[in-house]
Formats: structure tokens, C-alpha cells, sequence
């Protein structure tokens, strides 16, 4: 049997860094671009499906926001963490400009800044070495 804690399907802090760090790199640098070897997601790919890309994205970003929460951030952060999805959404949502946009705005690797500079400071067992 696993325990909760090894996959990351714990309410513990450190689980829950492990669920948002994960999710951050699916919707923004899942893979590369070959020949410029730029990092991209789901977030940009599911912007070119008009309405439904853009809807999924968001809601993806939403529940980033919605366990921050939970982490217990501030309001103030939980509030600039919504309008770094909201943004996103708004402006990725406009056919082409928001495609561009994209690949180059990521609300979700702003909103996990926030988040891991947030556990650092009032969890400091979840850091995690990056290799």
C-alpha cells in the first residue's frame, strides 16, 4: 500500500508543494520546442482550442490558487494569485495575440514563486534540493 505522503496525496504542506510544483510544470514547460529549445505547456498548447483551452487552463490555475489557500497565504497573495490566472485567461483568450502570449506570461510559474517563497519562510521542512 503507499503511503499518502510518497505520492503527494497528503494535506501536509510538503504534499501539497508536491501537487503544485508538478502541475506548474505540465501547464508551463511540459516539453521543448525542437531547434530553440524553449520550454512550453499545456497552457499554451490548450490556448489554441478556442473557449475550451482557455476555460481549462484556468481552471487548472484556479485550484494552484485554491491550495494556496489552503497553505493559509494571505489574502493579499491569494488576490494577486487570481489575477495572475485571471490575466492569463483574459489576454490568452484573444485569437492569436493570446497564443503569443502564452508561451511568454506564465501565471502559473509566478503563482508557484509565490507559493515556495511562502513555504520557505513558514515551512521550511518542504524545500526541496532542485538538481
Amino acid at each position: 500500500m503507499f503511503e499518502a505522503q510518497s505520492i503527494g496525496m497528503g494535506s501536509d504542506p510538503a504534499s501539497i508543494r508536491q501537487r503544485i510544483e508538478m502541475l506548474e510544470r505540465v501547464l508551463e514547460r511540459s516539453f521543448r520546442i525542437p531547434g530553440i529549445n524553449y520550454p512550453v505547456g499545456l497552457d499554451a498548447i490548450a490556448g489554441l482550442v478556442p473557449v475550451v483551452g482557455d476555460l481549462l487552463t484556468a481552471a487548472m490555475g484556479a485550484y494552484v490558487v485554491w491550495e494556496a489557500r489552503n497553505l493559509g497565504l494571505p489574502k493579499w497573495k491569494i488576490w494577486k494569485m487570481g489575477a495572475n490566472v485571471a490575466f492569463d485567461t483574459a489576454i490568452g483568450a484573444v485569437p492569436l495575440v493570446g497564443d503569443a502570449f502564452d508561451l511568454v506570461f506564465r501565471s502559473n510559474t509566478r503563482n508557484l514563486k509565490i507559493i515556495r517563497k511562502h513555504l520557505d519562510k513558514h515551512h521550511p521542512e518542504t524545500r526541496v534540493i532542485e538538481q
